[in-house]
This record gives C-alpha cells, sequence and structure tokens, in this order.
C-alpha cells in the first residue's frame, strides 16, 4: 500500500502530458475511440462521511458516467465498494440514448473492491494488486484512457500512475485552493467580495483569538461561523453566537465559554470531537451573513486539458440544517435575477484558479441577499471536485443533448426550448425502507415517473442502492421551468408516500 504522500510525482506528470492531445482529439472526433476509468469514491475526511446516511452508496451517483456510452467507441470500467445491483445498472443504461441497450453493456466493465468498509474506494483498490491488474487489463490500450474520480488526493495519484493513465482532475498539490482556507485567498485574488474573517487557523484558541477580533471591527455582530479546512456539505461547521453575551467580549471569556457556546452543525458531534478535528484539519472563522431575501446560489466551472476556463452552470442551493449550512438539494439554473452576476464572480475566481494550474471540475459557493443598490453576492467556498449537482447536470446534458448559454443564463435544447430541474439526493422517508430498487422501477413504469424522450422532460432517481436499507433516494426533476420541476417532485413523492404504505 503506498504512502498517501508518496506517489511518483514525476511519473504522474509525464502522464498528465496526455491530457491535451487526447482532449484535442475527441473534441473533433467524437467516435474516435477512448476508454473511462471511473472511480466514484469520495476520498474525503471518514468522520464527516459517517455522518451521512447511506454515504457507500454515494458511488453510484457517478452512474451519470454511463451516459458517454452513447458514443459507439467508447468504453466504461466502473469501479465500486460493492457489486451494483443489476437492476441499477439496467435502469441507467435504459436511459443511454442512440444505442442498442446490449451494445452500451458490451462496452462497460463493472469491477468491485467487495468491501463495505468506510476507507475511500480508492484505498481499497490500491489494497488489492489483482484487482489494479483487473483494472488495468480492462482498459486496454492505455494511450487513450484517462481516470475520473468525485474528488483527487494522493490516492488518486497513486492509482492513476499504477494503471499508467493521466488523472482528469486537479493535481492534489493544489488542494488548498480547494479548503476554506485556500477559498478566501483566492477571492482576495480575484477581487471578489468575501466575508469578514480570518484563515488558517491552527486550533480552538486561534478561533477565540479570530472571533474577539471580528467583534472588535465590528460591535453589532450577532454571530459566526467556525470552519474546518476540509469540511464539506456544511457538516465541518459551527455557530459561534453574540446574541446574549452581555459585557464585554474578552479573549479569556470567549476561550472559556467557546464549548457551551459553540453549536456544531452536525448531528452528535461534541465539541470535543470538533476542536480535536479543527487541530487537525485547520480552518477558519468568518462573519455570518445575514440580509433580506438570503440564498446561496452556486456556480460550476471547469478548467479542460487545453487550459481554458468554461463556465458550466449556476444554481440554487437549499439548505437545512439547525443553521441552514447542510446542503439537501438544487435548483437549475439559479435565480434569473442574479444569474449573471454569478458568471461575473465565477469568471474572476476561475481565471484565478486556472494561473494557479487547477485542471478539471470545481464549484463556488455564495451567500446572496437583496441590498439597496440590488443583489450582493459574497463568495463563502470553492470545492475543487465534483459535487451534488453534477449527477443532475450530467443527466440533463445527455438526455435533451442541450447546453447552458451563458449569454442568455438559460440552458437551451437543440429544439431552442428552455431546461430547468430541481435535484435532491436527501429525499429521506423511514417508509420507503419498504421498496426494493425492482419496487421503484415497477413504480417508475406503471406510475410514467421516467424521463419522456419526446417532451424532454420527466424523472431520474439516484441512490437506488441505498433506498431499503436507509429509505433514501436521490431524484433529479427535469421540466420547463423551475417551477414546473418542484411541482413535479412533490407529485413523485407524494406518489411514493402513498404506494410505501399501501399494505
Amino acid at each position: 500500500m503506498p504512502d498517501p504522500h508518496d506517489y511518483d510525482h514525476a511519473a504522474l506528470a509525464s502522464l498528465q502530458t496526455r491530457l491535451r492531445p487526447m482532449f484535442e482529439r475527441f473534441l473533433t472526433e467524437r467516435l474516435a475511440p477512448r476508454t473511462i476509468v471511473v472511480v466514484p469514491g469520495l476520498s474525503l475526511d471518514p468522520d464527516t462521511l459517517a455522518k451521512i446516511d447511506g454515504v457507500r452508496h454515494y458511488e453510484e451517483r457517478q452512474l451519470s458516467m454511463l451516459m458517454w456510452l452513447r458514443l459507439p467507441n467508447t468504453r466504461i470500467v466502473f469501479v465500486t465498494s460493492e457489486p451494483l445491483d443489476p437492476v441499477i445498472i439496467d435502469y441507467y443504461l435504459s436511459l443511454v440514448q442512440g444505442v442498442p441497450n446490449a451494445h452500451a453493456r458490451a462496452r462497460l466493465t463493472l469491477l468491485s473492491a467487495y468491501d463495505s468498509s468506510p476507507v475511500t474506494l480508492t484505498r481499497k483498490i490500491l489494497e488489492r494488486p489483482r484487482l489494479v491488474a483487473r483494472i488495468r487489463a480492462a482498459i486496454g490500450d492505455p494511450s487513450h484512457a484517462h481516470l475520473s474520480v468525485f474528488n483527487a488526493t494522493a490516492l488518486e495519484a497513486a492509482l492513476a500512475v499504477q494503471l499508467g493513465i493521466p488523472l482528469y482532475a486537479c493535481d492534489p498539490g493544489l488542494a488548498r485552493w480547494g479548503s476554506k482556507s485556500g477559498s478566501r485567498e483566492a477571492f482576495r485574488a480575484a477581487g471578489v467580495e468575501l466575508a469578514d474573517g480570518a484563515e488558517d487557523l491552527r486550533d480552538m484558541d486561534d478561533v477565540a483569538e479570530a472571533i474577539v477580533a471580528l467583534r472588535q471591527r465590528n460591535h453589532t455582530l450577532r454571530r459566526c461561523v467556525v470552519k474546518h479546512n476540509e469540511g464539506f456539505s456544511g457538516e465541518g461547521n459551527a455557530v459561534f453566537d453574540f446574541d446574549d453575551m452581555a459585557g464585554p467580549v474578552s479573549l479569556d471569556r470567549v476561550r472559556r465559554e467557546l464549548p457551551d457556546r459553540l453549536r456544531c452543525e452536525a448531528d452528535n458531534e461534541s465539541y470535543e470531537h470538533y476542536a480535536e478535528k479543527f487541530r487537525s484539519l485547520g480552518g477558519i472563522v468568518e462573519s455570518w451573513i445575514d440580509g433580506p431575501d438570503k440564498c446561496s446560489p452556486s456556480v460550476q466551472m471547469r478548467v479542460n486539458p487545453l487550459d481554458q476556463l468554461e463556465l458550466i452552470s449556476t444554481h440554487d442551493q437549499r439548505l437545512g440544517g439547525a443553521s441552514g449550512q447542510i446542503f439537501l438539494g438544487s435548483t437549475f439554473p439559479a435565480n434569473q435575477e442574479y444569474r449573471r452576476d454569478l458568471h461575473d464572480a465565477g469568471w474572476r475566481i476561475g481565471e484565478v484558479l486556472r494561473s494557479k494550474g487547477v485542471v478539471g471540475r470545481f464549484g463556488i459557493d455564495f451567500v446572496s441577499y437583496r441590498s439597496a443598490t440590488g443583489w450582493r453576492h459574497v463568495a463563502i467556498e470553492i470545492n475543487l471536485r465534483k459535487g451534488g449537482t453534477t449527477l443532475p447536470f450530467h443527466m440533463l446534458q445527455f438526455l435533451t443533448s442541450g447546453r447552458y448559454d451563458t449569454e442568455t443564463a438559460n440552458y437551451v435544447t437543440p429544439m431552442g426550448t428552455h431546461r430547468c430541474y430541481y435535484a435532491t439526493d436527501t429525499l429521506l422517508r423511514p417508509h420507503y425502507r419498504r421498496f426494493i430498487p425492482e419496487d421503484l422501477i415497477d413504480i417508475v413504469v406503471a406510475r410514467q415517473l421516467h424521463f419522456d424522450d419526446t417532451r424532454q422532460q420527466g424523472i431520474v432517481f439516484n441512490l437506488l442502492g441505498a433506498l431499503s436499507e436507509f429509505g433514501k433516494l436521490g431524484v433529479v426533476c427535469i421540466a420547463e421551468t423551475v417551477a414546473d420541476a418542484q411541482a413535479m417532485f412533490g407529485e413523485t413523492v407524494e406518489i411514493l408516500d402513498r404506494e410505501a404504505l399501501l399494505d
């Protein structure tokens, strides 16, 4: 098992030089042969992942990559921790347009580590040399293959080197730019507004000092947010509240009261564990952003192997949790009133990341609110990885063959019509545990809860593997307007609730 910090950097750098000519060839020859090795594990903090219901099934979110099988000379090697139910694979292959199902299936290789432990999938693969050999054999000619991952760490770099193929993702050496501290540095370099705060904090003593400094700069500040550098989906966040703190806010007082006043966003998180994690990961403190019509939009972008910055999409995030910081779902595109403003801010930040050498997909999150002069957007964080918006947008692209028009800030199909969606990975109902994947497919067919090619709208489900054990399901509702997509989601939930409660 390679040390996570000890992969062959020179070998990876040599492999990465293949990406540019490979990408150029695919741009001009859509039918050129290629192989995509998909390793969809989440190489993120295991303590945070453990707080997410059914997280081991989140590998299924990258099954949207199977849509590439519509290109007849593209092969996919899809590796998972545990074998996927054939019903789930059949469901996704039924969505592949333009080729017979059998043809697509013949170009798909499914491999598994047969390991349900909480260890990241990439580590499981690296610990099994014969599985690595099987992946390598399934690739065939490595000259037209690349590795696709959820996020890139030293483990993914080590796997790319062992497979002898380039990694289409951000170099792990640039991971700082996806941390909370690095994000703040990038926002400043881009000249984009960010929350007042402090970064590169090492422990809770640093946190206390930063909290006091914030209050001294703003005596009306009601609360501030503490964040782990590597937290995600809001799970590494905590809130410090000043509201009932009468008298001077001294450093000694904040240090003394911090364990009682700091409210962690994640369920069942103790102050002691949170503080220990902060010492391990480092983090930031920021002022709490508030204002009229407060919302949380995001911009999705990519730097391709040609070193070109691309704006992919905008979304409005739906958040929940104790203080509204946990990601629950999203609507696409973002509010018409500020989509273009997000384009501008995202582009400036993206140019900073491109200049640092970032390659691959990333998302930028904001907190936005109305001001006297219009919408105000405060940049919050950068995620150098695929995310909760990746599968929904992939499915929209592949099912409609449309594009996001950055001039009009609308998604346009080849017929000139607009499409929107509402998506969530967190449809969680205890009574859905009464379903198995086959039951859901039966309901989809009987109730016509499927994507309609002729109307180019309908529903796509994901996380089917989490259904029976956790009662959890992912849903993407595609329609002409966001309102129609949200109504479609509501109707779908009503139908599933009725079906689940039938005797």
